[in-house]
């Protein structure tokens, strides 16, 4: 099982720029930071990246598959997409590779996402099943539970992209959201190579909104904050955690950035907190324009209300997609809740997320 670690907001671009990426990635891996340089497009596959990348998706059961089949891969152009659906770097992509599926499949690409989970209920095919429909996810996919192909593709995180050419070469690779258009060039030469004419075809902005809206990186602050203790960082709740154990715990008497803290009677995991008597609360000290929560459903399926404030006040025009502007929202299913989207100026806030009843599970809290 390879044990991951997220970065909100690391400075790694892989396809050439200066502007920098987000990635979830791979501990067990060895990765460290990297910088691309002007001169290259996309950089080079990843040292042990498998040289036969078709035959490994052919492999696999597939969530949606290959219409005709995963033979019907062979002489396509390919773009291999590594997310899980609770990653918001996973879920800002989304809306390009919808674009490109829809521009250049009549071309001859064909995209294909790879869902590798990084939690334990997005093992769950219904649960990645329901995820694919609501996000409009229509290409191809295939679970990637026992991260058998992210092994041979020697992939490091989420969003990695594999950009294969006709022949069944990997011609391409990039970690993290950005550089778009550089990857849509390189889509372009792959298949022009095949002698598709792809000259009609405008280069034209993808629009994202939502949840799937490009992070505000000018006044992005606030790195992905782990709730389950092992990867956890920041707690300030009196006394630390109490491992895999029931007990009451109270918010600390102030915060600083990036601070968190628990109230009431929690149980904290390694993958995340359970609160184990209602009423419980969660807080952090942030800096960023969006604010997402990944959060599970009670055991017994009924929705768990909650209540989000910013400064101890109702979010306003500020409450995110799954919350309205008194701050009240339900937990109905394991996914990530988008909490605050601020409209106005940044700065320096707490938010403050209350449920009503126990049975809720909380696991990280990412931005944008």
């Amino acid at each position: 099982m390879i044990q991951k670690r997220s970065i909100g907001f690391a400075a790694a671009a892989i396809i050439a720029g200066a502007a920098t990426t987000a990635i979830c990635f791979g501990d067990a891996l060895g990765l460290a930071r990297s910088a691309a340089t002007d001169s290259e497009a996309t950089a080079a596959a990843p040292v042990g990246t498998t040289s036969h990348p078709i035959e490994v998706l052919q492999g696999k059961p597939w969530l949606v598959p290959v219409a005709d089949g995963p033979k019907a891969l062979r002489g396509k152009v390919v773009v291999v997409n590594f997310w899980t659906y609770s990653c918001i770097n996973s879920l800002r992509v989304l809306p390009y590779l919808r674009a490109w599926n829809a521009r250049y499949g009549p071309k001859g690409l064909q995209v294909i996402g790879v869902h590798a989970p990084e939690f334990a209920f997005e093992k769950d095919p219904a649960r990645v099943r329901r995820a694919t429909n609501q996000l409009d996810v229509r290409y191809p996919n295939l679970p990637d539970n026992d991260y058998a192909v992210w092994r041979a593709f020697a992939n490091q995180g989420w969003p990695g992209f594999y950009f294969i050419d006709a022949t069944g070469k990997v011609r391409g690779y990039q970690l993290g959201e950005g550089k778009y258009d550089e990857a849509e060039q390189l889509i372009r030469k792959l298949l022009t190579e095949t002698g598709a004419d792809v000259s009609s075809i405008p280069l034209i902005p993808v629009e994202a909104g939502g949840i799937e809206a490009q992070a505000d990186w000018t006044d992005l602050r606030s790195p992905e904050a782990y709730i389950g203790y092992d990867k956890a960082a920041d707690f300030t709740s009196p006394g630390g955690f109490g491992k895999d154990a029931v007990r009451t715990y109270a918010s600390a008497t102030t915060l600083s950035l990036n601070q968190w803290d628990l109230a009431g009677r929690w149980s904290v995991g390694g993958e995340h907190a359970t609160l184990n008597g209602g009423p419980g609360t969660i807080r952090f000290r942030f800096h960023a324009r969006d604010v997402h929560l990944v959060l599970g459903g009670a055991p017994d399926g009924r929705p768990v209300r909650f209540r989000v404030t910013i400064d101890g006040r109702a979010p306003g025009s500020s409450h995110g997609t799954d919350v309205d502007a008194a701050g009240s929202g339900e937990v109905k299913e394991d996914r990530l809740y988008q909490l605050v989207r601020q409209p106005g100026a940044i700065a320096d806030r707490t938010v403050t997320v209350e449920f009503s009843r126990p049975g809720v599970r909380a696991y990280v809290f990412t931005f944008g």
